[in-house]
């Protein structure tokens, strides 16, 4: 057995006997787990913990990999319900009112986010004990990194974040929580610098941070601050959340596989007129099993067919779109065109995830909202169930009819804990 099939086991033992804890600080103090005191008193300790971000964050239906993509995709058409028995799918398809601080996939996005959080705050306040300083750089770099993604995370959703894991917390504006989640990068992008080296699964440290980075000052319409990021990315390299015949892939294993909770809408991929992708676009039979399926049972491929099929961070084109966007709003539209057609023109062997349109350049108008448009367009297409929808119809201005909500209520689990909670957005 090879030494990280021995860590994951010694971690599953390990990690969900620790203490979980939520910005109320509520205790699930069990007589005969281990204590936090238990996993942070050796190198090992933390360096387990820091191996557990990535499975939270990645296995299980309360896991964010799922609760993203199903929340962000019900909510802007982009997936159809199969079966209205899935009651947190359900409420999240029909928005509005029906869809309230009970939800399931609502209050996991927010819990496993907060916990996330406070996991790596734990890794990182105990850091000192780690005497290899490449060791703790690398260590400090991936709690940083799911950090940033814990803290973004709950700002594409939620329209008020608290960034203190305490009693009774205050709220802080997304927008502070999204600055705190580039800051998380920054640090991240400093602890990598002393062991560049470091890797756990198939994620790439540095190229994650930059991407991320980019992603978050991208949301907060620091322009150029998203182009540097971006222009940092190697596109060349890849990111993944990883699985495996007994961790398996989230939204395979409950939803397409099964194909009893969603499927993606149709070819349309939930957009408007005039927004939707071209007959020709090569990322259709990428994100689709079957572009021509009986019935119109459309059900999803790429990262999503196989109970093992690994799932990016990020992606290159994501990259290039978020330049794109960056200079558009500059109104720099010629640099923004020049983005954008290489993400239209890309076949599927310049990418590193084989995802290519193969389209013609752009040839619409040379106006900014004309411009934006098929950047919004596209982004839909190059990231199909990416859980980044949701985001990207406020930031575009979309209309409301584009989408069932526009930011999430609380979830009971806070408001019942935490007389701070605000009220749920209308």
């Amino acid at each position: 057995m090879n030494k990280m099939k021995i860590n994951i086991i010694k971690y599953t033992l390990l990690f969900f006997l620790a203490i979980g804890m939520t910005s109320c600080e509520s205790d699930f103090t069990n007589p005969g787990a281990s204590t936090e005191g238990d996993v942070v008193t050796s190198a090992d300790g933390l360096e387990l913990l820091s191996r557990g971000l990535h499975r939270r964050w990645s296995i299980g239906r309360q896991s964010p990999v799922y609760t993203t993509v199903a929340a962000s995709g019900f909510t802007t058409g982009e997936l159809r319900l199969i079966n209205p028995g899935n009651l947190s799918e359900n409420d999240l398809s029909i928005g509005g009112n029906a869809l309230d601080g009970s939800n399931a996939i609502v209050s996991n996005i927010w819990e496993q986010s907060l916990i996330t959080r406070k996991e790596a705050e734990t890794i990182l306040n105990n850091i000192d004990i780690v005497a290899d300083a490449g060791l703790a750089g690398g260590i400090s770099a991936y709690a940083y990194i799911f950090s940033g993604l814990a803290n973004g995370t709950l700002a594409t959703f939620f329209d008020q974040v608290p960034l203190v894991s305490e009693e009774n917390a205050g709220f802080n504006s997304r927008t502070e929580a999204l600055q705190a989640a580039v800051n998380d990068l920054d640090n991240a992008i400093q602890a990598i610098g002393a062991n560049p080296s470091y890797q756990q699964f198939e994620m790439d440290a540095l190229n994650t941070a930059q991407a991320l980075k980019a992603r978050y000052n991208n949301m907060l319409g620091n322009h150029q601050e998203a182009i540097n990021a971006a222009n940092s990315v190697d596109l060349n390299e890849t990111s993944w959340f990883v699985f495996d015949d007994v961790n398996t892939n989230p939204i395979a294993f409950v939803s397409i596989l099964t194909n009893n909770v969603y499927q993606p809408i149709d070819l349309t991929l939930g957009l408007p007129a005039g927004l939707q992708p071209d007959a020709n676009d090569g990322r259709l039979p990428f994100y689709f099993q079957d572009i021509m399926p009986d019935m119109f049972d459309f059900r999803a491929g790429a990262f999503f067919d196989s109970p093992t099929d690994p799932v990016p961070v990020y992606l290159p084109g994501e990259m290039i779109l978020i330049k794109a966007e960056a200079e558009a709003r500059q109104n720099n539209l010629s640099a923004a065109v020049t983005e954008l057609n290489k993400i239209l023109t890309k076949e599927a062997g310049d990418d590193a995830f084989g995802i290519g349109a193969d389209l013609d350049a752009y040839s619409g108008p040379m106006d900014q909202a004309s411009i934006l448009d098929a950047i919004y367009a596209n982004r839909a297409a190059e990231m199909v169930m990416s859980g980044l929808r949701l985001e990207d119809s406020r930031r575009f201005d979309r209309p409301d009819s584009e989408r069932n909500r526009t930011f999430y209520p609380y979830p009971n689990s806070e408001r019942d804990n935490n007389t701070n909670t605000p009220p749920d957005p209308q």
